[in-house]
């Protein structure tokens, strides 16, 4: 994630030198140094225009990011506390040859000075700052260090990786200003896995596992199934909810919107089965109780029947009556025990389904992060 940022604390290395006069010029007397200020700038000297040359000015610049902070991962931007230090050659100033002290290479000027100094005028992406310089007359290029990160910098949620620099040529009314030099700066922000792992990962996992409880449920426990499988969806679906909000609106498809995606699938899974194993059972239920009002009623109609023939003979009567009576209470227990066997046939089918259950979706849900990390893994390690 990376943005230039609309205000940044910028602090020229000049301004951050004490307003002191080091050299053998100078003494505690502060005229002195407004004279020797004046000695160093020529007499016609503007400010307003830059260095006289045929060559565009080249303007060295070295950055040291002390902090970085506030990073909104939705906006993408992020607050930074940095040092910015620019250099170039001003041919135009008298040096005094007695200017240094001895074993000095430099020398430390008042404030006053640079306040009538020609400075190059750079600016941030975003700012309201107008480009007063094109191309060929001034040239950003990046100095010896670059762009240098505090090393001792810790991020409690991010690593933060070495910042790749670029310089740039941009163009802003070419027919009227020309083209404008620019130098980039690309930070780049790494989520630490361990966090991840123990904010999202983790939770999900538990709650996919959470519903395959339900395959130890009886078919009749119609309330805790459901209930347990219709939560276990609600906490997934609020946990999705809640990660959107810490990450940046993108138009492709993310890793951990896979991860939850495929969590989701094997919860609704978990719903889908219990639903097609309690239709399947009602199903027979049904079937097998009108087998047997059929059944009854069949047994019904020949028992009829044969009554109705015995009122032709009394012997015959007396005779069929018997063996009605005797056909009859054997027919009846018969008719019912095999209802039961079926019933309870249809029943061990179904707690099969449950059965095979608790073995298949762990087995597959295991395949499916087997699958998953490898392939993050090697995105990750293919982008960097």
């Amino acid at each position: 994630m990376m943005r230039a940022l609309p205000v940044v604390l910028l602090h020229l290395w000049w301004n951050s030198l004490p307003e002191v006069c080091s050299s053998s010029l100078f003494n505690e007397d502060v005229n002195n140094c407004t004279m020797t200020s004046r000695l160093i700038l020529p007499k016609h000297y503007v400010k307003e225009i830059r260095p006289l040359s045929d060559a565009p000015v080249v303007v060295n610049f070295n950055i040291l990011v002390f902090d970085i902070n506030s990073i909104n991962v939705e906006d993408m931007d992020f607050r930074v506390d940095m040092f910015v230090s620019q250099s170039w050659i001003e041919s135009r100033l008298n040096m005094p040859e007695d200017i240094f002290e001895e074993g000095d290479d430099y020398v430390i000027l008042p404030q006053e000075f640079f306040d009538n100094l020609w400075q190059p005028d750079p600016y941030f992406l975003n700012s309201k700052v107008s480009v007063s310089y094109n191309r060929k007359k001034l040239r950003l290029k990046w100095g010896a260090s670059g762009v240098t990160v505090n090393p001792e910098l810790k991020l409690l949620q991010y690593d933060i990786g070495k910042p790749a620099v670029l310089e740039e040529t941009i163009d802003y009314m070419i027919e009227k200003n020309g083209n404008f030099s620019r130098l980039v700066v690309f930070f780049r922000f790494e989520r630490q896995i361990g966090h991840h792992l123990i904010q999202t990962f983790a939770p999900s996992t538990l709650v996919v596992m959470l519903s395959w409880f339900s395959f130890w449920l009886d078919l009749d426990a119609i309330p805790g199934r459901v209930a347990l499988l219709v939560t276990s969806m609600l906490t997934l679906v609020t946990m999705f909810t809640g990660l959107k909000s810490d990450i940046p609106p993108v138009a492709y498809i993310k890793a951990l919107d896979v991860w939850m995606a495929g969590c989701m699938m094997f919860v609704f899974a978990a719903l889908g089965e219990f639903v097609v194993v309690k239709v399947f059972d009602m199903r027979h239920v049904k079937n097998d109780s009108q087998n047997s009002k059929d059944s009854h009623l069949s047994s019904r109609l020949t028992t009829m029947a044969k009554s109705r023939n015995t009122w032709d003979e009394e012997f015959v009567y007396t005779t069929k009556s018997k063996n009605k009576h005797t056909t009859s209470n054997h027919i009846l227990p018969t008719l019912r025990l095999k209802s039961e066997f079926q019933m309870q046939t249809h029943k061990t089918r179904s707690q099969k389904i449950d059965c095979y259950s608790r073995i298949v979706f762990p087995i597959l849900f295991l395949i499916f992060v087997v699958l998953y990390w490898p392939i993050v893994l090697l995105k990750s390690a293919m982008i960097k």
